[in-house]
């Protein structure tokens, strides 16, 4: 089963702000895909197994930026 989540990034302003989140996130277990938009601040994290938010928005957090889970 899989899972995905959409969070809004703040602070993101380009490529580098998409793949520092890309990166940490990725770091998560169970993790299997990101999509990170800059442009949009939206980050969607799907996962092989429920993900924790908390996680997800720390890894976040390490990047250097804020978010808020939205869907």
């Amino acid at each position: 089963m899989t899972t995905t989540n959409e969070y809004q990034v703040t602070g993101m302003t380009c490529g580098h702000c998409e793949m520092s989140v890309r990166e940490e996130v990725g770091e998560l277990s169970g993790v299997t895909d990101i999509q990170v938009s800059a442009q949009t601040g939206r980050l969607v994290v799907t996962s092989e197994e429920p993900l924790d938010d908390a996680q997800v928005l720390t890894a976040v957090e390490e990047a250097g930026y804020s978010a808020v889970k939205t869907r």
